[in-house]
């Protein structure tokens, strides 16, 4: 086994892993690995933008008090607050390092964003590059880190992280094109591998999204926290795939004029938001999942037909384009649109500066759970509080570095790889369907207590094939199905309703008993 040394590793490639890569590299040492090309991340599809109060109309207190009100009772008061002020300045620094958002000069001959509106916002503070924003951060930021000499390998997939005393020293690989193993020892290691939408059977997220470093910190004893709170996206188009994701369609689509319809053409949203097809995402999804079950049909239609053609293939290229190639002209014909499993709001418990219960382990982006987001995450908040949040764990590890310790000695009998079977292909199969029917947008007590067992079933089941030998598959089999026990889990825990979390059988908010987050730890769920 090949052994690599470095005093920071950076597992993931999104606009988290990458930020923090690229600032900390001043200071040490930087590995960054990626499970597949570096481009190919949650960040890459984020289409809407990313939000930071610098409308002249707006502040971070008005941006705080929106994502205070989406988070239902959850959203962590310091760290929003946090965030809104920190944001307007790092979104500068992104503009600054050439991500091409779209800008225009005031009459004063002022720069000025171009602003977007989305669901849940008051004001409008999407900055934006057009429907592309997640890979015009990512293009400018991959070739930052590169120059400033971090050392990147593709394809390597993360094992296992080396934990001893409570404290992270690095993690076991494998590289994948050259199938063999790397040992990583590291003074820090910063967790940013993004989210988990592959366990559902309708998903927005690229199939590396299979909660990796979450299921692998939790099973090294890292705290997780609020996993029922999965964010379904109102509008994926329907019937169509791209290697393996369903396509989104932005939030910003319906902010800029987009109206939701049934199948023969009549308009629904009123009947659940006084803010109509401009209501919350969770609200959004459920009113349409409500709408097919009554109806027993398989979509709904997003309007926008009556919008000026020129500015919808302006402000929507590749969203256009994407539907043009499957044979619809969005602005002669409706887009037929399902939700789709799309953000997890919680994940691995950080401090305000990233930090784990797992010493000299970070988190950042979609892996973390900072309370930012609450019970419900506010529209194009996401890559704000991946920027932020890499950003404090960079001015943490400054401190960090300070203290390094002596590697210990890690013995690892090294597994055998195997060949992929089709039985962890079918018990994937299996959890995307439990996940679906029974983990979903609406949930009920028994459907969870079922969804548990069976889940309990799946993890014995993928344990049995991994003592015979690991594959890339198998590992992901493995960490899907412990992501997805600790959704059930932690859904079955709270009886009540708030934010994206559903339950008909509990359907008030019950502040006295649950306005609190869902913490997680291995000694607690594990058989």
């Amino acid at each position: 086994m090949e052994t690599l040394k470095t005093d920071i590793l950076v597992i993931g490639s999104g606009i988290a892993g990458l930020w923090y890569a690229y600032k900390i590299a001043d200071f040490g040492s930087v590995l960054l690995i990626t499970k597949k090309e570096s481009s190919e991340s949650n960040t890459n599809y984020a289409q809407g933008g990313i939000a930071a109060a610098i409308g002249e109309d707006d502040s971070p207190i008005i941006h705080y008090e929106d994502t205070i009100k989406a988070g239902e009772g959850l959203a962590k008061e310091n760290v929003v607050k946090i965030v809104c002020e920190e944001g307007p300045r790092l979104v500068y620094e992104l503009y600054n390092l050439g991500v091409e958002f779209l800008t225009y000069y005031n009459s004063f001959g002022k720069l000025r964003f171009e602003l977007g509106r989305e669901g849940g916002h008051s004001r409008k503070r999407i900055v934006h590059a057009r429907d592309y924003t997640g890979y015009a951060i990512e293009k400018v930021l991959i070739n930052k880190v590169k120059q400033k000499n971090v050392k990147i390998i593709e394809n390597c997939f993360l094992v296992d992280l080396l934990v001893k005393d409570n404290t992270c020293f690095g993690a076991y690989t494998i590289y994948q094109k050259e199938k063999k193993f790397i040992k990583i020892l590291s003074h820090l290691t910063l967790l940013a591998t993004g989210g988990l939408g592959q366990i559902y059977l309708h998903t927005t997220n690229p199939p590396i999204a299979t909660g990796d470093g979450i299921a692998i910190a939790f099973e090294k004893g890292a705290k997780i926290a609020n996993m029922e709170f999965i964010q379904f996206h109102p509008t994926s188009l329907y019937g169509r795939r791209i290697n393996g994701r369903s396509f989104l369609i932005s939030e910003a689509v319906r902010g800029e004029g987009g109206i939701l319809k049934t199948i023969d053409g009549k308009t629904f949203m009123e009947k659940y938001h006084p803010l109509g097809c401009l209501a919350p995402r969770d609200i959004v999804a459920r009113a349409i999942d409500n709408e097919l079950k009554e109806r027993k049909e398989s979509y709904v239609l997003l309007d926008l037909t009556h919008l000026n053609p020129q500015k919808i293939k302006s402000r929507f290229p590749r969203i256009y384009q994407t539907c043009l190639e499957f044979g619809i002209d969005i602005t002669k014909e409706p887009i037929p649109v399902v939700p789709a499993a799309h953000y997890i709001c919680g994940g691995i418990l950080i401090n305000e500066y990233g930090e784990t219960s797992i010493k000299n382990l970070l988190s950042a982006g979609e892996t973390s759970c900072s309370g930012m987001h609450g019970a419900n995450r506010l529209a194009s908040n996401s890559l704000l509080e991946s920027l932020v949040f890499a950003e404090r764990a960079y001015l943490r590890s400054q401190e960090l570095l300070k203290g390094k310790i002596e590697f210990k000695n890690f013995k690892w009998k090294i597994k055998n790889l195997i060949a992929e079977n089709k039985k962890t292909e079918e018990l994937v199969k299996e959890l995307k369907k439990i996940m679906w029917d029974k983990v979903g947008i609406v949930r009920n007590d028994r459907d969870l207590k079922q969804a548990i067992e069976e889940l309990y079933q799946l993890k014995e089941e993928i344990y049995k094939i991994l003592e015979k030998g690991i594959n890339i598959s198998s590992l992901e089999a493995k960490n899907m199905i412990i992501s997805g026990l600790l959704i059930a889990y932690s859904a079955n825990v709270r009886k009540e309703s708030r934010g994206l979390h559903y339950n008909i059988d509990h359907p008030e908010k019950d502040d006295i008993n649950f306005k609190k987050d869902t913490i997680l730890t291995k000694n607690e769920i594990f058989r």
